[in-house]
């Protein structure tokens, strides 16, 4: 019975620290640089956006146009 109450005990303790965990600012600001070459993208205005949206309106990271290679 003990071991049974001391393993809810570690799960809700889990449950906590996960949810606190989402309540921290973002590691990097949008206005940071992303790479060596960010800084040249953006004075040349062909910095690719962070975020897109997708068909249904939600909000997704703009990974492919940012991993892409330029011309």
């Amino acid at each position: 019975m003990n071991t049974r109450r001391s393993g809810w005990l570690v799960l809700i303790v889990a449950a906590a620290v996960v949810t606190l965990g989402g309540c921290v600012k973002p590691l990097f600001s949008p206005d940071e640089p992303r790479s060596q070459f960010d800084r040249f993208d953006a004075v040349r205005e062909q910095r690719a956006a962070q975020y897109t949206f997708d068909e249904f309106g939600t909000r997704r990271p703009n990974l492919r146009a940012r991993l892409l290679a330029r011309d």
